[in-house]
């Protein structure tokens, strides 16, 4: 079973590695200039609020960009910036801010404890599922099958985007998995989390 997990891991090194390497970085940072007044121009947004693009896997990136262009995922200034970019604009962009580092965070102390155990176990009780099933125990995501990377990421921005699933305001998640775990989720446990998220790197 290990050995099976290991080759899984490795070919989906290589497959994002391929994916990557098919778009084209620099044009990617050419066309992010417009990107940099939100998420900093290296994706690594100074506002809690907007999300850290910087080492987002290539293929969830274009996915999320896709989504924002066909309105499938709304977000007034988004579906603005998303309208003009063709295919390879969003691929390019989404290889430019994944060849950028994140910027390391850090997690409220007294917020720790309970966003750990929903992190890493989930809650049993009301059937939270454990972030760390499809995001990693480091939160890398899984870019094989476009679970994003949450390391370091915003608290805010993430505690804004669990409430968006648990509302339906998002719902662009493969079959409505985000969407369902949200929903058994406090606001405790959602402001919880997205700390840990945070502070995890």
């Amino acid at each position: 079973m290990n050995i099976f997990r290991a080759a899984i891991v490795v070919l989906s090194v290589f497959w994002a590695m391929n994916a990557q390497a098919a778009a084209d970085a620099n044009a990617g940072k050419e066309k992010a200039g417009v990107c940099a007044g939100c998420h900093g121009t290296d994706g690594n947004s100074a506002n809690p609020v907007w999300r850290k693009r910087a080492g987002q896997h290539a293929d969830y990136l274009a996915k999320q960009l896709a989504d924002f262009k066909s309105s499938k995922r709304n977000d007034p200034i988004m579906v603005g910036q998303s309208a003009a970019l063709s295919d390879a604009d969003m691929a390019n962009l989404g290889a430019f801010f994944a060849s950028q580092k994140t910027s390391a965070g850090s997690a409220d102390k007294e917020k720790v404890a309970l966003g750990e155990k929903i992190y890493r176990g989930g809650n049993s009780a009301s059937g939270v599922a454990a972030c760390i099933g499809c995001h990693g125990p480091t939160g890398a995501g899984n870019p094989m099958a476009k679970f994003p990377a949450l390391s370091s990421q915003h608290a805010a921005y993430t505690e804004k985007t669990l409430k968006d699933f648990r509302s339906g305001a998002r719902a662009n998640d493969a079959g409505k998995m985000m969407r369902n775990i949200a929903a058994k989720m406090t606001d405790e446990e959602i402001a919880a989390v997205a700390s840990y998220i945070q502070g995890l790197h």
